[in-house]
């Protein structure tokens, strides 16, 4: 999502003048869980750039641990007037780590270990036991950051947003998700992957386009 805005630009040795700029949108999201037993409740407000915002809600309860597949997910919409809030239904048999949701519920989209309370917290579960040898043939991975900058359509235009792709071996870019938060677009990858069964993607190549940081 982005947005234009009336801008003074000001270059070295040059009069400042009025142009319009285009410019990524940040607004705050809503994430909350209900179950069978569990009244709706807000497990995180996160900063991010509007737009897949279900797969970022699912993708966020699944790397955080709260939940564990896809079964486990009756539905994910958005509610009330804003548009800035997501309601994740859960199955009544669903095994909910409420208990493991270690962030405050205010979280930025430029660092998520900041948002956690303890270093113990930091030591993020998967419920997928990956095993094997992969690997990537060196020409391959020399093309993929410039095929992952050709899907990054909304940088094109603002230059201010973060993209995570997900490629074959052979290096096809299956999907590629922008957020202003790195953290974010990496969710909205992870979620889409989660509600499409797709887990773990065990043999696919992850680019970044910012830093792999510890979590």
């Amino acid at each position: 999502m982005q947005t234009t805005l009336a801008i003074r630009k000001i270059e070295i040795e040059r009069q400042g003048q009025l142009v319009t700029d285009t410019l990524a949108v940040e607004e705050p999201l809503e994430i909350r869980v209900e179950s069978l037993g569990l009244s709706a409740r807000s497990v995180s407000i996160t900063m991010r750039t509007p737009g897949r915002d279900k797969e970022l809600a699912v993708g966020f309860l699944f790397t955080e641990g709260l939940i564990k597949e896809r079964a486990d997910v009756l539905a994910a919409e958005p509610c009330g007037p804003s548009g800035n809030v997501i309601k994740v239904s859960l199955a009544p048999n669903a095994t909910i780590g409420l208990n493991r949701l270690q962030r405050h519920f205010y979280t930025t989209s430029s660092c998520g270990v900041c948002g956690k309370s303890s270093i113990e917290a930091l030591k993020t579960q998967s419920p997928f036991n990956v095993v094997g040898k992969f690997t990537v043939e060196r020409e391959v991975l020399l093309t993929l950051p410039d095929k992952l900058r050709a899907a990054q359509r909304t940088f094109d235009s603002t230059g201010g947003l973060h993209a995570s792709g997900l490629f074959t071996p052979d290096g096809q870019l299956l999907d590629a998700k922008e957020d202003v938060g790195r953290h974010n677009a990496l969710d909205k990858l992870i979620g889409h992957a989660f509600l499409a069964r797709e887990l773990p993607l065990e043999r696919h190549v992850l680019m970044l386009s910012g830093r792999i940081s510890f979590e």
